[in-house]
């Protein structure tokens, strides 16, 4: 699994430009991915959705995504998953 927390905003800053926005792409390689699809929630893009105006909101933390992807892969269970995620609950988007 690789994680990119770059984004870029949908309306230009103050110095006219699109750095630094929310954002977060996870890409999941590997024969026992079950791809060809956008997991996770999703949302319209339009002013009322935008994060201070300009940023695409945050939909999925990546220490649920890591959790559920960890106790889906290893057989993790919740007790086990808490020691490394504190306070996280899993979240299994099936993507294995």
């Amino acid at each position: 699994m690789v994680i990119s927390e770059f984004g870029r905003t949908f309306r230009e800053n103050g110095n006219r430009g699109t750095d630094h926005g929310h954002g977060s792409v996870y890409w999941l390689l590997g024969g026992g991915v079950r791809g060809g699809r956008i997991a996770g929630e999703q949302v319209k893009i339009n002013q009322e959705n935008l994060f201070q105006n300009r940023d695409y909101p945050v939909l999925t933390d990546y220490r649920e995504l890591f959790a559920g992807l960890f106790a889906r892969a290893y057989g993790l269970d919740n007790n086990l998953l808490q020691q490394v995620f504190l306070s996280v609950k899993p979240r299994d988007l099936a993507l294995i």
